[in-house]
C-alpha cells in the first residue's frame, strides 16, 4: 500500500518492538493489578486505588480480547512484510479482528443509536477504517508514528476530562511505546514499522477513540464533541479518501501503492522528508488543537472550529492541485 524510497537498507522490524512493547506493558499491568494491587496491599493509598483496581479487573476480560484481535493484525503485516499480500486477505483479517473487537470486547459507538446491531456495524467499518489509514499514511519516515502520538493526546486529553482512568493509562502506554519508535523512525528512519506497525498502530487509535468518553448528558445539547475524533484525525482521513478516489479516478486498483499522498506531493515542492513530515505535524497539530476545545465552547465556537477544519483540508487541497498543475503544464 505504501511507496517509499531509501538509498540505504533499513531494517523492518519496528512493528514487532511496537507490539511487543504495548502487549508487555498491558500484560505486565493485568499481572500487577489482579495479583498484587487488589489483594489489598495498597488499601493504605486509599478507597480510590481499590475502586480504579475493581474498574481495572471488569475490564481484563476486554483487554485479552484487544490484545488477540491486535495479535492476528501483528502477524498479518508480518506476512504482508515478507510476502505481500493481496487486499482481499487484509480486509477479511481486518474486518474479522474488528468484529471480534466489537462484539467480544464491546468495543462500540454508542451515541445516540439504540441499536445494538447498527452500532455493531458501524464501530467495525470505522476500525478498519482507521487501519488503513494509518497503513496509507505510513509512506514517509516518523509520519504514521507521529501523527498517532498526536491524535492520542487528543484522545488523552479527552479521556482525562471524563474521569476516564482505564483509557488514559492505555492512551500513556500508547503515547510512550509510540515515542521510543519514533526516536529511531524519526528522518532518516533507522527502522521502519511495516505494516505489522502500522495495523497495529491504527487498530489501537480506533480502540481508543471508541472507548473515550465525548457526550455527558449532564451537559445538554453538548452533542458536537462527539465529532472530536473526526476532527482530530482530519488529516489521515483526508489523505486516506483522497489517495483512494484518485486511484479510482485513474482507473487503478485504491490499494496499488503509489506516490500520490500529501507528503509526496510536499515533496515533489521541493521539501526534505523532515520538512514534509514536519508539514504534516503542524497539519495534524492545527486540527487537534481546535478538537481539545469542543468541550468548552458553545455551538457557533464548534461551526468555527470545523471551519477551521475545513480550512487547514482545503489549503491541503491547494497544495495537492497545484503540483497537478505544474506536471500537466510542464
Amino acid at each position: 500500500m505504501r511507496e517509499r524510497f531509501h538509498q540505504t537498507t533499513v531494517p523492518l522490524g519496528g512493528g514487532i518492538a511496537i507490539f511487543l512493547t504495548l502487549s508487555a506493558f498491558i500484560i505486565s499491568a493485568i499481572i500487577l493489578v489482579k495479583y498484587f494491587v487488589w489483594p489489598g496491599r495498597f488499601d493504605w493509598l486509599g478507597e480510590s486505588v481499590t475502586i480504579h483496581a475493581l474498574g481495572f479487573l471488569s475490564k481484563i476480560n476486554q483487554l485479552i480480547v484487544i490484545l488477540i484481535a491486535g495479535a492476528a493484525l501483528f502477524v498479518l503485516g508480518l506476512i504482508d512484510d515478507s510476502k505481500n499480500l493481496g487486499p482481499v486477505v487484509k480486509l477479511v483479517v481486518q474486518f474479522s479482528a474488528a468484529i471480534v473487537a466489537a462484539v467480544f470486547a464491546d468495543v462500540r459507538v454508542e451515541f445516540f443509536i439504540e441499536s445494538r446491531i447498527l452500532t455493531t456495524a458501524l464501530s467495525v467499518i470505522w476500525i478498519v477504517l482507521i487501519i488503513n489509514a494509518f497503513n496509507f499514511l505510513d509512506n514517509m519516515d516518523g509520519a504514521a508514528a507521529g501523527i498517532a502520538v498526536m491524535t492520542t493526546v487528543v484522545l488523552l486529553v479527552a479521556a482525562v476530562a471524563s474521569g476516564q482512568v482505564f483509557v488514559s493509562g492505555l492512551a500513556i502506554i500508547f503515547i510512550g511505546t509510540l515515542l521510543g519508535f519514533l526516536v529511531f523512525n524519526f528522518p532518516p528512519a533507522k527502522i521502519f514499522m511495516g505494516d505489522a506497525g502500522s495495523m497495529v498502530i491504527g487498530f489501537f487509535v480506533a480502540f481508543l477513540t471508541l472507548r473515550t468518553t465525548y457526550y455527558h448528558e449532564a451537559h445538554s445539547g453538548l452533542w458536537y464533541p462527539v465529532f472530536l475524533p473526526v476532527v482530530a484525525m482530519a488529516v489521515p482521513l483526508y489523505d486516506f479518501i483522497s489517495v483512494m478516489v484518485l486511484r479510482l479516478m485513474q482507473g487503478k486498483s485504491p490499494f496499488l501503492g503509489d506516490t500520490q499522498h500529501f507528503s509526496h506531493r510536499l515533496k515533489r515542492h521541493g521539501l526534505t522528508d523532515t520538512q514534509a513530515v514536519l508539514t504534516l505535524y503542524l497539519a495534524t497539530l492545527c486540527t487537534g488543537l481546535g478538537a481539545t476545545f469542543l468541550y468548552q465552547i458553545n455551538f457557533f465556537g464548534a461551526v468555527l472550529i470545523f471551519a477551521q477544519t475545513f480550512m487547514v483540508l482545503a489549503i491541503i487541497a491547494i497544495f495537492e492541485s497545484t503540483v497537478a498543475n505544474d506536471k500537466t503544464s510542464n
